[in-house]
């Protein structure tokens, strides 16, 4: 599985030895008030394998136990005990259990309407973070639903669940010369940035640049924008009918091919192709 993604196809294969605990919004009508799809602690063996080719909204998956792969900003990495991954709305996205061990985690879903769903929320990363306060919440509410239905405690356990994924997410855009700079380049993403463009706008040299981008976010400033770049377009190409060249334009590719081919190696599909996709639909797995 942890190979070459481009051929990668919608999948969900759970096994009998993989054992999940799961609570979904139809269920709790709580986490819908919250705009969370559903939430869940797993103990996973092959062949469980999970590949989201048109993720709606933003998923936060966290080890914590044993060790798993998952495909995040285009590369498959190990994912280990403390380690959480935030993978953001319009991404490819899968993740696998791996032969010979066993795979302990939690995650967390919400809803495309979510504000942690919406565009240029976050770019995927993925930290070190000690989730097992997370774990004990997931755990708490699901509890609490086996129960006789009680919405005050089952919100309480909800509170809990939102404190520690925004005590993961929040330090990450707490960067203040950072969180400007991208959200100015966001609302002009077709100029012609370059790193000095880029540092120029922060008023610090490149290299600072680069060093506060490879500190907070993972990448280098140019990656960062094309991620940026790549997002906007997904999140235009389902939810508009606009021609796929002006797009491209929008967002700062004069070559449609080009635009092409970088869409293609960070979603796993050609432009025209996800665009299908999206506009078929379909549910969505379960972690």
């Amino acid at each position: 599985m942890a190979g070459l993604h481009e051929n990668l196809s919608e999948t969900h294969i759970v096994g009998r030895n993989t054992h999940q605990l799961i609570v979904r919004a139809e269920d709790c009508s709580a986490l819908a008030t919250r705009q969370i799809s559903h939430v869940g602690v797993g103990d996973a063996a092959v062949p469980y394998r999970i590949v989201r080719t048109h993720l709606s909204g933003t998923y936060v998956h966290a080890s914590l136990g044993g060790e798993g792969r998952i495909l995040l900003d285009g590369r498959w990495r190990p994912h280990r005990a403390g380690m959480v991954s935030l993978a953001p709305a319009h991404v490819l996205h899968a993740f696998h259990a791996i032969p010979s061990k066993r795979w302990q985690y939690c995650w967390v879903r919400y809803m495309p309407q979510s504000p942690r769903s919406a565009i240029g929320f976050m770019a995927p990363v993925m930290a070190q973070f000690d989730a097992e306060a997370l774990q004990h919440a997931i755990m708490g509410l699901y509890k609490e639903v086996q129960g006789p239905a009680d919405s005050g405690s089952a919100m309480l356990w909800i509170d809990l669940i939102e404190h520690y994924i925004s005590r993961f997410a929040e330090p990450l855009q707490r960067e203040d010369r950072l969180r400007a700079l991208w959200e100015k380049v966001s609302g002009d993403l077709g100029k012609p940035w370059t790193v000095e463009r880029l540092a120029g706008l922060a008023n610090i040299s490149g290299e600072h640049l680069r060093r506060l981008c490879q500190s907070s976010l993972g990448r280098s400033p140019m990656q960062q924008l094309t991620y940026l770049r790549i997002q906007h377009a997904a999140h235009r190409l389902a939810t508009t009918t606009a021609k796929i060249e002006d797009i491209a334009l929008q967002v700062g590719y004069q070559n449609p091919f080009a635009f092409s081919n970088t869409f293609k190696r960070m979603t796993g599909f050609r432009p025209s192709h996800f665009r299908s996709r999206r506009q078929a639909g379909s549910r969505e797995p379960d972690a």
